[in-house]
């Protein structure tokens, strides 16, 4: 049977530009312009996030690869916050997987500045979903024999020409721990996240995938980052012989597009 495995990552559930469900939108009102303009971006996220669930159901697994929630926000002072509240992060998160109504889901653990410095609440977030429902901080998987490398983490590049470098590079160290101590089981799939932009590289017989995010706009990234930040998720059709397709999803929606001012 072929298997389909959706894939997401970088929900930020809880920062005001991060993957949010209707009952947590904020108000579309024009003549609040920064309260109309997350609201719109909100609606539009959700609309592209939930059309293409409905169009790939069924989903055998899905695979939510780290930063599930956003956490305190305390670099930016909390301010870019739905809520502060990381109990209630984790019901937004909840909400927006338990829509994709999956078999199986595969949690990977994200980064501690979002997830907790003291605790794991992608843990908890797991501990609130129901059925077949693990989390790792590094998982290796098997669908119909094929192997599969799933970790949020990967370092970014700062060009562009750069940004398949660390790719090539888990690879090349997934064949030492495979090779030289037989201690990793050889992927033909590797899956990073993390640095909010999608891109990837291979050869005849592997694959690897930085997954884009599920969020936008930040204070940190507009001040301080000059890279494309691409939206979207990743699907692969896994055929019972271990053959596979994949395919990459990419939004482009209105709320993405920056407009000149016109003076």
């Amino acid at each position: 049977m072929t298997k389909r495995v959706l894939v997401i990552s970088d929900l930020h559930c809880g920062h005001e530009y991060g993957l949010t469900p209707p009952d947590w939108w904020e108000r579309d009102v024009p003549d609040v312009k920064h309260l109309a303009k997350v609201g719109r971006f909100q609606r539009q996220l959700w609309n592209f996030f939930s059309s293409w669930v409905e169009k790939l159901k069924p989903i055998y697994m899905l695979i939510v690869n780290g930063d599930a929630i956003e956490g305190k926000g305390v670099k930016s002072g909390g301010t870019e916050l739905i809520t502060a509240d990381r109990n209630e992060q984790v019901q937004i998160a909840k909400t927006a997987i338990d829509l994709v109504d999956a078999q199986k889901i595969r949690l990977l653990y994200g980064t501690r500045y979002h997830s907790g410095t003291d605790e794991d609440w992608e843990k908890g977030l797991a501990n609130v979903l129901t059925g077949d429902v693990e989390i790792k901080g590094h998982a290796f998987l098997d669908v119909n024999g094929c192997k599969l490398s799933v970790k949020h983490k990967i370092s970014k590049s700062i060009v562009p020409h750069g940004r398949m470098t660390p790719l090539a590079r888990a690879r090349l160290w997934n064949v030492i721990w495979n090779s030289e101590w037989e201690r990793q089981p050889k992927a033909d799939i590797l899956i990073r996240s993390h640095v909010h932009y999608f891109q990837f590289c291979g050869g005849d017989n592997w694959l690897a995938i930085i997954t884009p995010a599920l969020t936008y706009y930040s204070h940190f990234g507009v001040r301080e980052c000059e890279g494309v930040v691409d939206v979207g998720m990743v699907y692969f059709d896994f055929n019972e012989d271990g053959s596979y397709k994949w395919v990459p999803i990419l939004a482009n929606f209105d709320s993405l597009r920056v407009q000149a001012e016109v003076l």
